[in-house]
């Protein structure tokens, strides 16, 4: 059984319009293409890696998501890159068995939320109910109050005249009965009910998708947090200093593990690279890649010095990290500075990775600052005692 959302404003939607909105989401994946289609494959083994992990804790909207979003890339638009040629066979292959467990897993989750979300509407709608009949006693219990109250004026004559003689036949007076009257309420929200595609996920071209971020549900700028070990800043410098003190910048990855909706980094590896004093490149990802494989890791991010420089993001780090959080909406870039004991964590706002996303030049180039292209990630906490596993590759 799926679980509810407690979300009383999606609890309110026709549970097929609900859904509707829901695949419409999930089928938003858009590619670059400047980034190598092996990228897209690697992060679609990650993907199904979280959507596996969200399925097995129960959380089936966040599993259905994850599960669409990789069927939507590789059946549609992983095709349109213009290097998907490139790819080999081999790759292709595995991508095609895991597609072919996904979908009946995919049309499993999606009858299960059906059902979550027609529960969740049926006692929604009778809460209303319920509410709506309250209310109305509340109001008929005012009038009748309000109706056997004595009015002001003449309950002070009497207090003032113990004389005063009371009209005859007072008490043969009948008011008029006005709490038998029903009180007409506002009419329900009149919503369409849209068909609901079958299991390969189709955009309807035709129709815009609901924007559902007001309901805060599918809102694409609510991140899952980071969770960083304070040892990622420690060792990484440590583990860097003899470059430092060359003038020569240092990278590493940042991977981990998804656990109740939180992104947990629990290893850093430092990958075989060539450095420069403004700049620094990996070389032989595979490693890195079978080593990810091996330990089921999920990339969320990089690290890397700035020897003699303040901690920010240079115009060719801001194009380094786009394809990371491209991938990866929580994607993090940490940047430590020895030299002025500083260090940042930052992320692309949202027009910044537009823009850099969609920007031709390479090398060190300059960008605008008005809005901001990059700023510091608040979807982190930093943990002083959470472990962390560290593999140096670069002498191996």
């Amino acid at each position: 059984m799926a679980q509810s959302s407690k979300d009383p404003v999606l609890d309110t939607l026709e549970p097929q319009v609900r859904l509707k909105q829901l695949i419409n989401y999930s089928n938003q994946v858009d590619i670059g293409p400047h980034v190598p289609p092996l990228r897209y494959y690697r992060s679609g083994q990650e993907m199904i890696r979280m959507a596996n992990v969200y399925y097995k804790e129960g959380s089936l909207e966040n599993a259905y998501v994850l599960y669409l979003k990789f069927m939507t890339l590789f059946l549609e638009k992983i095709r349109k890159h213009p290097d998907f040629r490139s790819v080999s066979v081999q790759i292709k292959a595995k991508n095609q068995a895991t597609l072919r467990e996904v979908l009946p897993r995919a049309e499993k989750i999606k009858s299960q939320l059906l059902e979550q979300y027609t529960l969740d509407y049926k006692k929604c709608m009778a809460e209303r109910k319920q509410l709506e009949i309250d209310k109305k006693r509340k109001e008929e219990d005012k009038k009748k109050a309000e109706l056997a109250k004595p009015s002001s004026i003449f309950s002070s004559q009497i207090s003032r005249h113990s004389s005063v003689i009371k009209p005859p036949g007072l008490d043969s007076v009948i008011y008029p009965d006005y709490l038998g009257q029903d009180i007409p309420s506002a009419p329900p929200p009149t919503t369409t009910i849209l068909d609901v595609p079958g299991y390969t996920p189709t955009i309807d071209r035709s129709v815009k998708p609901m924007d559902v971020t007001a309901q805060g549900r599918y809102d694409t700028n609510v991140l899952r947090s980071v969770v960083v070990p304070v040892q990622v800043m420690t060792l990484f410098q440590a583990m860097a200093q003899s470059n430092t003190f060359k003038n020569i910048e240092t990278c590493g990855i940042l991977a981990g593990v998804l656990e109740k909706n939180e992104l947990i980094i629990t290893h850093m590896i430092l990958p075989k690279q060539k450095g420069t004093s403004d700049s620094c490149m990996t070389t032989n990802e595979e490693e890195i890649f079978d080593y990810q494989d091996q330990h089921s890791l999920i990339t969320l991010g990089w690290i890397h010095t700035h020897p003699t420089q303040t901690a920010f993001l240079s115009s060719v780090d801001l194009h380094t990290h786009c394809p990371y959080q491209l991938l990866m909406p929580e994607a993090i870039a940490i940047v430590c500075s020895p030299k002025y004991n500083e260090t940042g964590i930052f992320n692309l706002t949202a027009s910044g990775l537009k823009f850099i996303a969609n920007c031709r030049q390479t090398g060190f180039h300059p960008h605008p600052t008005n809005p901001p292209l990059f700023v510091e990630a608040d979807h982190v906490r930093i943990e002083n005692k959470a472990p962390l596993e560290v593999l140096d590759l670069r002498n191996k």
